[in-house]
């Protein structure tokens, strides 16, 4: 499937989902500008997103957000979506120095499957997880720092979008897998998926998302979302196998930082 095959509305609708999953305790308004300013590793969670016009000049707004991100100690970023507002902020923000990086895919399964849930492989065992633990295990795999694993735990704990945490362990308790998905409506987004570095390259990855999608599809699911970096081909491949398909992109753009 195209991306051009899906609706503008459901890409719309998705990319509201994910925006209400990844909301943080530390967000406001600055007159159409949804200022995130969470602590946490997660960009999503401490960037800017323009998501209507507002009646003042976009450098007034960004006088703003400049002193709020100087007080809350962390670097001011953009997120730029196809439903940024107005069109023109992208290169607008480029002409100022704001650099982009981390280029991400949004992916979409428009039709969940109708099969039962994936058995865990012979051996392991599929097991939920509370969010707060699942911060810290998460974290613990991708080196998060201590502050960073528990501002990850507060915008769980605080989401307005339930979270659901899976691992898959293996038959002495190591954990070798760990996802996690949040139900709005029919939407469901996947989220937080890893696997142990000395687990790779078994499908692991795929046998815990598509169990998810299973249990997602249970409780009323019908269409699937997901977030992956847009060089991770090999993740973007395992994706595709799950039969989702790239729905559109989105970037960062930040000032050069000193260690840039």
């Amino acid at each position: 499937m195209n991306p051009t095959e899906l609706s503008a509305d459901l890409l719309s609708r998705i990319e509201d989902a994910g925006l209400n999953a990844s909301a943080p305790p530390q967000q406001r308004w600055v007159d159409g500008w949804l200022v995130r300013f969470s602590p946490g590793k997660a960009q999503r969670a401490r960037c800017i997103n323009a998501v209507a016009l507002g009646r003042l000049a976009a450098s007034e707004k960004l006088a703003e957000c400049q002193a709020l991100y100087r007080s809350a100690g962390l670097r001011l970023i953009f997120r730029i979506t196809p439903f940024s507002l107005p069109s023109g902020l992208d290169d607008w923000l480029a002409q100022r120095g704001y650099q982009r990086f981390g280029d991400t895919c949004v992916m979409v399964c428009p039709a969940l499957p109708r099969h039962s849930q994936e058995p865990a492989p012979e051996g392991t065992r599929f097991e939920s997880v509370d969010v707060e633990a699942y911060a810290h295990i998460v974290g613990e795999f991708r080196g998060t720092s201590m502050s960073g694993r528990q501002a990850h735990a507060e915008r769980l704990k605080h989401s307005p979008v339930p979270y659901h945490g899976m691992l898959l362990r293996a038959g002495d308790g190591t954990v070798l897998a760990c996802a996690q998905y949040a139900i709005e409506s029919e939407l469901v987004g996947l989220y937080d998926v890893f696997t142990a570095p000395a687990a790779r390259g078994q499908g692991l990855s795929r046998r815990l998302c598509a169990h998810l999608l299973g249990k997602a599809r249970e409780q009323g699911a019908r269409t699937a979302y997901l977030q992956v970096d847009a060089d991770n081909h090999a993740a973007r491949a395992v994706y595709r196998r799950l039969g989702f398909a790239d729905g559109y992109a989105y970037h960062y753009r930040a000032l050069p930082s000193a260690g840039d």
